[in-house]
């Protein structure tokens, strides 16, 4: 039997990260192995122990230290959901200010399959930078959601979305 394959969740303060809970059970049933990097503000709002237990490993806020082994697995796919306009913003500039902008960098720099899933307010939608910004995740190889795509179903069925395009990228 083949190892699962490894899914790096990075997730960001929006309100979808609230159920991520429901998400990581509709991956585990999918049959990926699931390694959590959550933003700073979101490690605030989440059950990070459930969530560990849930996995099988540890859901990381900080980076490791110089020397420390790295505590995942080498991802092959990765999915930023919720992402923030904060994160989307600042992961087009290349900035590196918190772990799981880390990782998103990293990845994209990598060529890894990179599947983004922004929640972002209208008015911060329309902000002059943000399409701009977006396009330069586009043009770099990630696959960005249109609009709010987690804001259209109640309850697990929030995050059908991103199972399918999960499906579509599964390495064989």
């Amino acid at each position: 039997m083949t190892e699962r394959p490894v899914l790096y969740l990075v997730v960001c303060a929006a309100g979808p990260a609230e159920h991520i809970d429901e998400l990581v059970d509709l991956l585990i049933a999918d049959e990926w192995r699931v390694c959590m990097i959550v933003s700073p503000t979101a490690a605030r709002w989440l059950d990070r122990e459930a969530l560990q237990n849930k996995t099988g490993h540890l859901v990381r806020v900080e980076w490791r230290m110089p020397g420390d082994p790295e505590p995942h697995p080498p991802a092959d796919v990765v999915v930023a959901a919720p992402v923030t306009f904060n994160t989307v913003t600042k992961w087009a500039l290349g900035i590196n200010d918190t772990l799981a902008l880390g990782v998103l960098n990293e990845s994209l720099g990598a060529g890894l399959p990179i599947l983004a899933f922004p929640h972002v307010k209208a008015e911060l939608a329309a902000h002059p930078a943000y399409a701009g910004h977006v396009a330069v995740l586009r043009a770099a190889g990630v696959v960005v959601a249109e609009g709010k795509a987690l804001a259209s179903a109640d309850g697990p069925d929030r995050w059908d979305v991103v199972v399918e395009a999960l499906r579509l990228l599964r390495p064989a």
